[in-house]
């Protein structure tokens, strides 16, 4: 079993028509993923790579009965593809975008409070159910089927992290790239939930970074309401205070908010084993199979 995606999902990529689009699309569609069609205000009427394209995603979604789309989209006009793959309407939304207005995102998160639709992203690099389906940027040969699901903010540290814990034989169920930008839609709360729920997920690993504090709401959420075992991954312990690191939410306040150290704590009292390495975090994985 696995979340959000599976050989079923059928997807319009937005954006298809420029340079990363059709590169991904391609990628996505060699990979299995089914790409029905793809969307461009203006470019209706052509194809790419085979793949029909239409000016709307409601008119894409309509005829190819899509149930979700991915964002390659420049950052200006991504909030209004966003609101757009929304009001088709699509049950999962991927944006891979990086860069969107933060007062974009906003109006964007207060849509999503009223909709059904799951946004992953931006600036992420996707969801992927090992096997059957990718939607995003993620390279698929690093990923094999199995029952670890995987939540994480950084596109590289996942690759990094699922590289080791597929050499080992910990296939994954699915991996979630949520984003590393201020305001995403799907956060580690919602995406440990969905990891919860899915009898075929015997442990969830979870890789976040310094800045915020959703890996402390995450731990709390694993406290009070998990049964499935978590491992934990913290990025950034070096990093000093008040300075970016990578992602535009990794940045530790001057009041010590956000450190590496608090959310490693958090997680630990909630009985998180947190590996400081990624071979460690995949020692940990082992003791739960």
């Amino acid at each position: 079993m696995s979340v959000l995606v599976d050989d079923d999902t059928r997807v319009v990529v937005q954006g298809i028509t420029g340079g990363e689009g059709k590169f991904h699309a391609e990628q996505m569609m060699e990979y299995g993923t089914n790409v029905v069609a793809g969307a461009v205000p203006g470019k209706g009427g052509q194809a790419v790579a085979g793949v029909p394209v239409y000016d709307t995603v409601e008119r894409a979604a309509r005829e190819h009965d899509a149930d979700a789309s991915v964002v390659f989209v420049p950052p200006a006009f991504a909030g209004d593809a966003i609101f757009e793959g929304v009001d088709s309407p699509l049950d999962l939304v991927v944006a891979i975008t990086e860069g969107i207005p933060v007062q974009d995102m906003s109006l964007v998160n207060e849509k999503l409070n009223d909709v059904d639709t799951t946004l992953i992203g931006p600036n992420c690099p996707g969801v992927i159910t090992p096997g059957e389906a990718k939607l995003g940027i993620l390279p698929g040969n690093v990923f094999s089927s199995g029952s670890v699901g995987f939540v994480s903010r950084s596109g590289t540290l996942t690759y990094q992290i699922v590289d080791n814990l597929t050499n080992r034989g910990l296939g994954q169920s699915t991996a979630i790239g949520i984003g590393g930008d201020p305001i995403i839609g799907t956060d580690f709360v919602d995406a440990l939930r969905l990891f919860e729920a899915d009898p075929d997920t015997e442990v969830a690993v979870m890789c976040g970074e310094i800045g915020g504090e959703d890996e402390e709401q995450a731990a709390e959420f694993i406290d009070e309401h998990m049964e499935t075992p978590v491992v934990g991954f913290i990025a950034g312990r070096t990093a000093p205070p008040g300075k970016r690191m990578g992602h535009a939410g990794a940045i530790v306040s001057e009041a010590g908010t956000g450190t590496a150290e608090s959310k490693i704590d958090a997680l630990n009292d909630a009985g998180v084993h947190v590996g400081y390495t990624p071979e460690e975090v995949a020692d940990h994985v082992e003791k739960y199979r």
